[in-house]
């Protein structure tokens, strides 16, 4: 049985020459440790370790199989990744902020090594409501009631939900470069879609933007990055995205988080218009990025949330990986 190191060798070189995600796609999970709770295994997963020292655990929710890793002691953090990418997106970030905090750093449903659900009618099982739930419930199993949040795109509206509907569970809310999603599909312009093309290829009907980007996985992968600045992309990080984009259900899954957020996200949102986040929000956004060619983004937040701070940072759309110094600092003084 390959050794840990020699998997992560043959990653990196299976990289290089562009078959990562086969390399690393083929081995199998080892069995759960019979320490984890009742509705918890720990895996080892068929990855570049990231997360030294973090353990990998698989939690059973009320509608998926989350999976996350969990590190560090403190007050419980949660982060929530976006679209394209998996928990990784947090590699720079969640080694320093273990030293403060149990870190908790999760894939979406439909992402990473997290459960694809089966559709369902107006792509429930992908609505934010859905998404959210898994979380409280990871957080729950974990023995926390109580959590500070971090979400980045795709789960920054994942966030957005869970602030709403368990506004008891979360401390605290960062939210790293977007505007809410009612504001975006009521707020269209020439500029925003041409930027954002992907939200209206996405949500086309199943399964013609499976097929276009299943058939060019690689090829669309790297254009969902190509903003990031060259050389803060690692081949191993790649390759990892790679793998988990290319599992089966993985398309499928993010095409249905995007037809939720056209559609029963939109009814959710809706009827909670006259409802604010109650905790702390603290927000960021990239200067290079779309947003704040569209949006006053930070008023845009305070329409939507009680008690809101935030500032443009210098980066674009992934500011995690492209500015982790400024994340980590910014967490640290909002989080306390």
């Amino acid at each position: 049985m390959p050794t840990e190191n020699s998997r992560r060798d043959l990653l990196k070189k299976a990289a290089a020459i562009g078959i990562g995600a086969m390399a690393s796609s083929s081995a199998a999970f080892p069995r759960a440790v019979s320490s984890a709770r009742p509705n918890q295994t720990d895996q080892k997963l068929p990855s570049t370790d990231f997360f030294t020292g973090f353990k990998h655990v698989t939690t059973k929710t009320a509608g998926a199989t989350i999976h996350s890793v969990v590190g560090g002691s403190g007050p419980p953090l949660l982060l929530l990744h976006g679209y394209p990418q998996t928990h990784i997106e947090w590699r720079d970030v969640a080694p320093d902020l273990a030293k403060k905090f149990t870190v908790v750093a999760s894939d979406l449903r439909g992402y990473g090594d997290s459960s694809k659900p089966p559709d369902s009618e107006n792509h429930a099982a992908y609505s934010k409501r859905a998404m959210a739930q898994d979380h409280v419930d990871v957080m729950a199993s974990l023995g926390f009631q109580k959590f500070a949040l971090v979400g980045h795109d795709r789960g920054g509206r994942v966030a957005h939900r869970l602030a709403l509907d368990h506004a008891d569970r979360v401390t605290k809310l960062v939210i790293l470069d977007i505007v809410p999603t009612y504001k975006v599909l009521h707020s269209v312009t020439n500029e925003l879609a041409t930027a954002n093309f992907h939200w209206w290829l996405l949500i086309q009907k199943s399964p013609l933007p499976e097929t276009l980007i299943g058939n060019s996985a690689e090829v669309w992968l790297r254009s969902r990055f190509e903003r990031i600045p060259a050389g803060i992309l690692k081949p191993d990080a790649f390759a990892e995205y790679l793998r988990c984009f290319q599992l089966p259900g993985s398309i499928h899954g993010s095409c249905e988080d995007y037809r939720a957020g056209a559609t029963i996200d939109l009814v959710h949102d809706g009827a909670d218009l006259d409802r604010k986040i109650a905790c702390p929000v603290h927000v960021l956004w990239g200067e290079r990025g779309v947003w704040p060619k569209v949006f006053d983004v930070l008023d845009t937040w305070k329409e939507r949330a009680s008690i809101v701070t935030g500032k443009q940072v210098p980066t674009g759309h992934f500011i995690a990986e492209e500015r982790p110094d400024i994340l980590l600092s910014e967490l640290n003084s909002f989080l306390g």
